[in-house]
């Protein structure tokens, strides 16, 4: 059944999520800070553009939105030409940006008092999975809600699941990204040590990805990495973003994160060379930097 559907924020997330669900049938409206943006994805997808996120709820059945930040997110819904004051009775608002648990308790309770759903469902799975319908989804927030966007959902994510309430969606992804940080830096101590110890990486990689230490980072990063190729995937500054929600919950719920807080310490470095809009995996920059020196 084609539906009513809006999507705020057209990065390289939003753009291909909203592009699946046009491509499913469904009546989409796009609203992009950058109007060209929008314009671009019109062109692209058929659908209509919207002004203003006000203008893209209007009439909507499921809101969905990918923007950068808390403060974004706030912008986007109950700023003064956000989507919350537009939001139809029992409709449905999937927030897929990633942020911190507090912002998106706190939404939720706005949105149940306006007589709508709020549902945190951020994603894993990269600018790749994106395009691709291949990402996973962490989603928190009411059951009733989250079971009617999960075919929707289902157009652009090969896992959906949800984990608890309101805030159980930002909750998880923080573990993946803890998850994440630290197999990255292992991965890049480990190119610097085959490196300096005068072994072929890549053929140390071949070997050793058939073993236990195989992992979705060494697959898909190690040998770009090899290659000094930092263009790949998540920015630095957004890694640095997420991990400063991931260490600031820690902080309030007593979780002892000392590997996370030394990666994000390293990510700092990396941002100190240049490095701010390169891919997470350039970890392996300010190794060789003192390898050299």
């Amino acid at each position: 059944m084609s539906l009513k559907v809006s999507f705020i924020g057209l990065g390289v997330m939003g753009y291909p999520m909203a592009g699946h669900l046009a491509r499913a049938g469904h009546d989409v409206m796009v609203y992009n800070r950058t109007a060209a943006k929008s314009e671009r994805w019109q062109g692209e997808y058929g659908g209509a553009t919207a002004a203003t996120p006000a203008a893209a709820a209007d009439s909507a059945d499921f809101v969905f939105c990918c923007v950068g930040n808390d403060d974004d997110l706030r912008s986007v819904t109950t700023g003064p030409e956000g989507a919350f004051g537009h939001m139809q009775p029992e409709s449905v608002f999937v927030d897929h940006t990633t942020t911190s648990a507090e912002v998106a308790r706190e939404l939720y309770e706005v949105a149940r008092e306006g007589g709508f759903a709020f549902v945190d469902a951020p994603v894993s799975g990269g600018q790749a999975g994106a395009e691709n319908g291949q990402l996973t989804v962490m989603i928190g927030g009411d059951e009733a809600a989250i079971e009617r966007a999960a075919p929707l959902i289902h157009c652009y994510a090969r896992m959906q699941a949800r984990l608890g309430d309101s805030g159980a969606g930002q909750l998880t992804k923080m573990v993946n990204q803890i998850c994440i940080a630290g197999v990255v830096q292992g991965l890049a101590e480990a190119l610097c040590f085959a490196e300096r110890a005068g072994l072929d990486p890549q053929a140390v990689v071949d070997v050793i990805a058939k073993g236990a230490a195989q992992s979705w980072q060494m697959d898909n990063r190690a040998p770009t990495m090899i290659a000094g190729k930092f263009d790949f995937g998540f920015a630095v500054d957004w890694m640095r973003k997420d991990l400063g929600y991931v260490l600031g919950e820690a902080r309030r719920n007593g979780a002892h994160l000392p590997l996370t807080a030394l990666v994000d310490q390293f990510y700092s470095e990396v941002q100190a060379l240049g490095g701010s809009r390169w891919d997470t995996s350039s970890l392996i920059v300010p190794l060789r930097k003192l390898r050299r020196s």
